[in-house]
C-alpha cells in the first residue's frame, strides 16, 4: 500500500478554500495547471510509499501513540506557496505551527520505528497541494491571490493514515483517489 500520515481539513474549511480555487482557477491561463480535487486535500505530515501489509499494524499502532501524545491544536488554511517554479501550487497553514510540526516529527519517527525507510529528513513545511503543471510555471496571480486567503480555524482533533491510490487508467486528468485506513484523536483521550 502507498501510504502517507496527514492532517485533513474538515469539510467547512475544505469548502472555503474550494471557493478561493474557483477563483484561482478563472484566472488567464489556469487550464494549463492540473487542479487537484477536494477529496485529495490534505496536509502530508510524512509520506511512507509503498508499505508492505505486515508493517501497517505496527505502523498504526505506533501513530496511535504518537497521536496520544499530541495535543488538539487550532490551525487555518492560509496563504501559499510553490515548489519547483510552479510546478506545484499550494495552500500554506496558519495557527499552532509548532504543534504540526511536531506532529509530523512523530509521524515520521513511527515509521522509522516500525522499520520503514524514508527519504532523507527536510524541515517540514505545511502545504496542502491545489495545483501542479508538468514545467516551469509563472504563478505569481495565483499566489497573491493565495497570499490574502485565510479559512476559518478549526480544532485538530486526529491523525489520519491515508492510501493513495494512484491512477492506472491512462485518462489525461485522472486523479489520486485517498482512502483513510487509520484515525487516532489527538490528545490523551484519544
Amino acid at each position: 500500500m502507498r501510504l502517507f500520515a496527514a492532517v485533513l481539513p474538515p469539510p467547512e474549511v475544505a469548502a472555503e478554500l474550494g471557493a478561493e480555487v474557483d477563483r484561482l482557477r478563472r484566472l488567464p491561463g489556469a487550464e494549463a495547471l492540473r487542479w487537484t480535487g477536494r477529496p485529495g486535500w490534505h496536509y502530508t505530515l510524512a509520506f511512507y510509499g509503498e508499505v508492505d501489509d505486515d508493517v501497517v499494524p505496527d505502523l498504526s499502532e505506533r501513530l496511535a501513540r504518537a497521536a496520544r501524545r499530541t495535543p488538539p491544536f487550532g490551525l487555518a488554511v492560509a496563504g501559499g506557496g510553490q515548489f519547483g517554479h510552479g510546478r506545484a501550487l499550494w495552500a500554506g497553514a496558519d495557527g499552532d505551527l509548532d504543534t504540526l510540526r511536531l506532529l509530523a516529527g512523530r509521524a515520521e519517527a513511527a515509521a522509522r520505528k516500525a522499520g520503514l525507510a524514508l527519504a532523507e529528513h527536510r524541515r517540514y513545511q505545511a502545504h496542502l497541494t491545489v495545483a501542479r503543471s508538468r514545467g516551469a510555471t509563472e504563478v505569481g496571480p495565483y499566489l497573491a491571490l493565495l497570499a490574502e486567503f485565510a479559512s476559518r480555524t478549526w480544532t485538530v482533533g486526529e491523525l489520519a493514515l491515508v492510501r493513495s491510490n494512484l491512477p492506472v487508467s491512462g485518462v489525461p486528468g485522472e486523479q489520486p483517489r485517498y482512502e483513510v485506513v487509520g484515525r487516532w484523536g489527538l490528545g490523551a483521550a484519544g
